[in-house]
């Protein structure tokens, strides 16, 4: 994989992810994947392994914030390695205040797709 392809499964990664397209996010993904949630239990947050598992937290983080959109967004890639920073706008259940939040994702590549989504974000405090 070429860094111009990688940088390419990046663009459609987060293409896919604006438009809530489930079937589109994981189309870019390995069957064996593994999403790093930026909070949880542990002290990475909380990992999700497999498609099906990933599928659910997608969907899931989508419904909780049916108008979310990345915004201002970058990629990179070095290898099997690629980094997408943005700023994340949603409102939790799509009411109240707008929630902002810059992050970053870190991904490991695999034969054309995304084997591991790390996400980090920063969180505001008033």
């Amino acid at each position: 994989m070429t860094d111009a392809d990688s940088l390419a499964l990046l663009k459609k990664f987060a293409l896919a992810y604006n438009r809530h397209d489930v079937d589109g996010i994981m189309s870019c993904m390995t069957s064996d994947c593994k999403f790093i949630s930026y909070f949880g239990p542990d002290v990475c947050g909380e990992e999700f392994s497999g498609s099906e598992n990933v599928r659910r937290r997608v969907v899931q983080g989508l419904a909780d914030f049916p108008d979310a959109y990345w915004d201002e967004i970058a990629h990179f890639v070095s290898g099997d390695r690629g980094v997408s920073e943005w700023v994340f706008r949603g409102r939790r259940h799509g009411a109240g205040p707008i929630i902002e939040r810059q992050g970053v994702d870190l991904f490991t590549l695999r034969d054309g797709k995304i084997a591991v989504k790390n996400t980090f974000q920063k969180w505001r405090q008033p």
